[in-house]
């Protein structure tokens, strides 16, 4: 009787989900009403990130200051590489594996996210593009944990940072569009083929030594140059130390990689993960 009295605004709702077709992105309005979702599911990645760990969050600064180390013991000293922006080159290995971690982390756990979660893919209904979006939160908040020791330990050495440091956060965005769109298509791709498992890592590896973290942009052979600036981690570094660095030239058209690669790689990303989603509760 209750129901049959009921307003037509407190009737209960149907909502008919469909697959998608043609070029559809997933909904804005979708993904804001799914908001505590999405805070629950952050606040759930950055506490297991660190459960039952012995130094918690501090593994966040450990991982950069001891790759730092050893890249100053044998590129710095034995290899003698400059560090290309005029400060020493512990202050230069560190200050660039610190936005290496965070992006190379970033990657790896949103492509890993999709499968990660699929119990809870096959168990209800949301907007799956919440769980890669979701995933990109503990990476950050490692980044921030990392980057409170690059300042003291440039000062350390004697040198003094630049006020442009302030545009970081924009940066920090631009990385995090480059990085959540490459991330969409791994993810939903890795739902199908499990092989992205392994070819995310061994990009990683080979990343770290095809962007300028360990050694300046003027290092490599200005022939390959411009093949080499194709990569978006490129201006991204280059433009991080700029902003960092008061003696480090500005990235120029390095800049240009990744603010083209953000959008087309997020548009795309969205696009594909969209439409592989409609599978994802039957091969996951």
């Amino acid at each position: 009787m209750e129901a049959a009295n009921a307003k037509p605004d407190e009737a209960a709702q149907t909502r008919v989900i469909t697959a998608a077709t043609g070029f559809e992105l997933p909904s804005a309005r979708d993904l804001w009403n799914s908001r505590d979702l999405i805070y629950l599911l952050m606040r759930r990645d950055v506490a297991i990130r660190y459960k039952q760990t012995v130094i918690g969050a501090a593994w966040a600064i450990l991982q950069p200051l001891l790759f730092a180390l050893v890249f100053s013991l044998f590129f710095g000293r034995y290899a003698r590489i400059p560090s290309g922006a005029d400060v020493p080159y512990p202050v230069f290995a560190l200050s660039g594996m610190v936005m290496w971690l965070y992006i190379s982390t970033s990657l790896q756990r949103i492509s890993e996210s999709t499968v990660g979660n699929s119990q809870l893919i096959t168990k209800v209904y949301f907007p799956r593009a919440i769980i890669p979006l979701s995933a990109s939160a503990q990476p950050l908040v490692d980044f921030v944990v990392a980057f409170s020791i690059v300042i003291p330990v440039t000062l350390l050495y004697g040198v003094t940072p630049s006020p442009r440091i302030l545009l970081l956060p924009a940066l920090l965005l631009l990385a995090w569009l480059v990085v959540i769109g490459a991330g969409l298509w791994f993810s939903a791709l890795n739902v199908r083929y499990r092989d992205i498992t392994f070819l995310v890592p061994f990009m990683i590896l080979v990343g770290l030594f095809m962007a300028p973290i360990v050694y300046p942009f003027d290092l490599v052979p200005s022939a390959f140059q411009p093949i080499y600036a194709l990569n978006p981690a490129v201006g991204i570094l280059e433009t991080y130390r700029w902003l960092l660095f008061t003696g480090a030239s500005g990235p120029g058209l390095l800049l240009l990689s990744p603010v083209i690669a953000a959008p087309v790689l997020l548009v795309s990303g969205a696009w594909y993960f969209q439409r592989a989603e409609r599978d994802f509760a039957d091969v996951i």
